[in-house]
């Protein structure tokens, strides 16, 4: 099982990557803004209720 911020961290960097891959500048700004959101999500979990898994996967 992978915890919530563990979770918001993969997929900040996968967005990040994806961001890098776009060919258009709409998509590039729209996984930036998903890359962005998703970071600022993994450093808001603090306490023990980020550290439940939050998916099966």
């Amino acid at each position: 099982m992978e915890s919530n911020e563990r979770y918001y961290r993969r997929r900040a960097v996968e967005e990040r990557m994806a961001a890098q891959r776009a060919v258009t500048e709409t998509a590039r700004a729209w996984h930036s803004k998903l890359a962005q959101d998703f970071a600022e999500r993994a450093g808001a979990c603090t306490g023990p209720i980020c550290n439940v898994a939050a998916l099966n996967g």
